[in-house]
């Protein structure tokens, strides 16, 4: 009798437990448009913390995905299970697939389309933050950003 008043306890108490820790989860579409090309493959970063971006390497993203662009000129990818926080996105036609951002030369402008959430233009006196690129997810959510050429 006293083994499976323990076994109900040890079952009880970690039931309790999952059911106080559970945390409501969202996802997050990012859609883009307007790509010179469909060459290559899109790479979309999620980050959850200031001072990661800019991540030229792609090496400080909270998650990372990746996606084709289709036939009418559109790439999207979806993050799930996302616990409620800020965010910022930033999206990468990686037109030559090695995943990270190429320069041009002698410059320390991107060579390939990058975009960031919150951002219409970037450039050197409008290089992407956290701060400024930061959204808050505490619902299912879809954005679009814009794929800029320099």
């Amino acid at each position: 009798m006293f083994k499976k008043t323990l076994i109900l306890l040890i079952a009880f108490t970690m039931l309790s437990f999952n059911r106080s820790t559970h945390e409501e989860t969202y996802s997050l579409t990012i859609k883009v448009e307007g790509f010179r090309n469909s060459k290559g493959e899109v790479l979309f970063a999620l980050y959850n913390k200031d001072g990661s971006i800019p991540d030229e390497k792609y090496e400080n993203y909270f998650k990372k995905g990746i996606s084709k662009i289709n036939d009418k000129g559109i790439a999207s990818f979806t993050f799930t299970n996302l616990p409620q926080g800020s965010y910022a996105a930033n999206v990468l036609h990686d037109e030559n697939k090695n995943g990270k951002i190429d320069k041009k030369f002698m410059l320390p402008l991107p060579k390939e389309g990058v975009g960031f959430s919150n951002y219409e233009s970037i450039g050197l006196s409008n290089r992407p933050n956290f701060s400024k690129a930061s959204f808050g997810l505490n619902k299912n959510l879809t954005i679009n950003i814009k794929v800029i050429y320099l």
